[in-house]
């Protein structure tokens, strides 16, 4: 990668709609609200959250990661209340220069062009100041509109992986998208 992400302090982005931000302590409520709905976990693996303590654990884990360059995950905070209504991010693979991408939104605001806006802009994030050559997605293949996302932003299925994920108790088949660097045009 061009530059140790993990040794610079944590970068903002922002786009027309939104604040991609660290999610902090203050967020608990706003991330257990998106956690604590099953249609946004229907394809996570996480279980459905319960407990607010359940929300302050993921954001919890997530400034871990960014701290020790595990990766990096964005609170998408909407403008102007600054309100967090999803996140996403990455999980860095130094090996091969490369990303994994997740991500999760609150069911109310999906079908809005928020996800996609959010993902160019960390997207661009990664090949430009990250020096990724690739990023990954790995999909559930009942979850057709992430797979409609990442299709919409170029990536292109590397085919099925069989039995790759185990969550919720089951394995399950994911498909693989990936998004070379030069097949990516920042908007």
């Amino acid at each position: 990668m061009n530059q140790d992400v993990s040794s610079i302090s944590f970068p903002n982005l922002e786009t027309e709609r939104l604040w991609l931000r660290r999610t902090t302590q203050e967020d608990a409520e706003a991330v257990f609200a998106v956690f604590s709905d099953p249609n946004v976990t229907q394809f996570h693996d996480l279980d459905t959250f319960t407990r607010l303590d359940e929300a302050i654990g993921v954001i919890e884990r997530r400034a871990k990661g960014f701290e020790s360059g595990r990766g990096i995950r964005w609170g998408i905070a909407r403008k102007p209340d600054n309100y967090l209504i999803g996140s996403c991010g990455f999980t860095w693979d130094r090996e091969v220069n490369a990303a994994e991408v997740g991500y999760e939104l609150a069911s109310q605001f999906w079908r809005q062009g928020i996800m996609s806006e959010a993902l160019r802009a960390i997207l661009n994030y990664g090949f430009e100041i990250g020096g990724v050559q690739f990023v990954i997605a790995e999909i559930m293949l009942e979850n057709v509109a992430s797979r409609r996302l990442v299709e919409k932003l170029s990536f292109q299925s590397q085919g099925v992986l069989k039995e790759r994920g185990f969550w919720k108790g089951e394995h399950h088949d994911l498909e693989k998208f990936m998004l070379m660097r030069s097949q990516f045009t920042a908007v």
